[in-house]
């Protein structure tokens, strides 16, 4: 069996084979595994994420997949957020013992960031979201910030509550995207469970995380290749046939799974594949949107905490991965400070040049952390994926194809393709089990790898079941 694409849905679908007893044969053109979850060396020897991926506890099968990577250790797992606005001000938000969604009601109503006429507008729209189970019938054929202004949201709520989560989650600002993701979101992850929302992060260079699916490939009579571009899925007689790889080699096996982005999925195919079958009629139609992140070294500690979400900044989160690294026994600091900022749906900062997009995120530092006044900026870098995620538009879900297509021996993964999440790190692992199931089902033995939803709690319960 082959696998295209040693990104996180495809190690996941590879890994899965591997464990179900098959001999598999991964195959990623770059030079590391990871994908867009990834990390590389600078020249200087610094270690950064090419952007800081996080996960929440609603992502039941990105965790499964950890514990088959034997990374479980290298993810570091927080039950208190925190917030800061533009005057520095911080304020947590954690669960308590009460039954869901009213877990998170203490903490959100000291919340000094919002005024009461806000927070109370955010109870009805997320008591709205929960009565319905996660499906509120208006929450169909409409952008997210067409729905929050339906509902009677304000201004207020929408700029510090809402977009501070949701653009960070989808990658997508409230206007391009479909209410059912961010609907999705908040009953996953805030409302259902009192454990959806918990932040786990990594405490090594994403790199890290990825030796044991090589390792667990390899010990099952497997092989993972590097630098092993591919440049042709050849389809004939109705069936997957074989891979034409750009040294000339071909690549013969009963089955593949192509998990690469959906663009460059069509330029493997040929024309008549792709005129063909109904399931790449729509592809063309998926956008994408952009991520930036921002790696600062200062000289000294200027934050105690190991992440902060920021309220009314271009930048959405900051993480200590000084403080990250170091529960693991590493540094990356330079004996000062190592922080790293996020900025999703960067569409402003396409444009902007490195000098400019560090002064940005430097004065945002300074605005929330009064300590970083006084420290000096060592070094910086930015790194900009143009092309991160893809965009979850209105309508995207109906041009996302399922990972069987009809095609014999050939299936689909990867974060774009039908799985009921957007495309995050969960959605990437759960379309490599989805695909690997479909595989083995073709090989004659069928097995199930999707890890269920974490079962809604409290409240929440009894209104998921109405």
């Amino acid at each position: 069996m082959i696998v295209i694409g040693g990104g996180l849905a495809g190690l996941s679908a590879a890994t899965a084979l591997a464990d179900a007893g098959l001999r598999v044969r991964l195959l990623e053109k770059r030079p590391y595994l990871g994908g867009r979850a990834t990390s590389y060396a600078l020249p200087d020897g610094s270690h950064v994420d090419n952007c800081q991926h996080v996960t929440l506890g609603c992502c039941t099968n990105l965790a499964d997949f950890y514990r088959r990577a034997g990374a479980e250790s290298k993810i570091r797992h927080y039950d208190r957020l925190y917030f800061a606005d533009k005057r520095g001000r911080v304020n947590s938000i954690r669960s308590s013992a009460l039954p869901p969604p009213f877990h998170m009601a203490l903490s959100f109503l000291r919340f000094s960031a919002l005024a009461y006429r806000d927070k109370r507008a955010i109870a009805e729209g997320v008591l709205r979201i929960a009565r319905a189970g996660g499906r509120p019938v208006d929450g169909h054929g409409v952008t997210m910030l067409d729905w929050l202004r339906r509902n009677q949201q304000t201004e207020a709520a929408i700029a510090r509550f809402w977009r501070v989560v949701l653009v960070s989650a989808l990658d997508e600002e409230l206007d391009r995207t479909d209410a059912q993701y961010g609907i999705d979101v908040f009953w996953k992850a805030f409302l259902a469970n009192r454990g959806g929302y918990v932040l786990g992060i990594p405490c090594v260079p994403l790199g890290d995380l990825y030796a044991g699916c090589r390792e667990g490939i390899e010990r099952c009579g497997g092989e993972v290749r590097t630098r092993a571009a591919v440049r042709g899925i050849r389809i004939a007689e109705g069936k997957f046939q074989s891979l034409l790889l750009d040294d000339g080699a071909e690549e013969r096996a009963d089955a593949c799974i192509a998990a690469v982005p959906h663009d460059a999925l069509l330029a493997l195919l040929s024309a008549e594949v792709k005129e063909r079958e109904n399931a790449f009629a729509n592809l063309g139609r998926l956008r994408t949107s952009p991520i930036t992140g921002v790696h600062l070294w200062y000289d000294r500690p200027v934050l105690d905490k190991p992440f902060l979400t920021l309220l009314d900044h271009t930048a959405q989160w900051i993480f200590n991965k000084s403080l990250l690294y170091a529960s693991n026994g590493k540094s990356n600091g330079e004996d000062g400070q190592y922080l790293q900022l996020v900025i999703s749906a960067s569409y402003d900062l396409i444009a902007r040049t490195r000098q400019e997009i560090i002064d940005l995120c430097v004065n945002e530092v300074q605005e929330v952390l009064p300590l970083a006044r006084a420290a000096q900026l060592r070094k910086a870098t930015v790194v900009k994926e143009v092309h991160a995620t893809f965009s979850p538009e209105v309508g995207s879900d109906a041009w996302r194809p399922p990972q069987e297509i009809g095609i014999p021996g050939f299936f689909l993964a990867g974060d774009w393709t039908r799985t009921g999440w957007p495309s995050t790190m969960e959605g990437a692992v759960r379309s490599g089990y989805l695909a690997a199931e479909a595989l083995l089902g073709f090989a004659g033995a069928p097995r199930k790898l999707i890890v269920p939803d974490l079962p809604a709690e409290g409240f929440c319960r009894r209104w998921a079941k109405e």
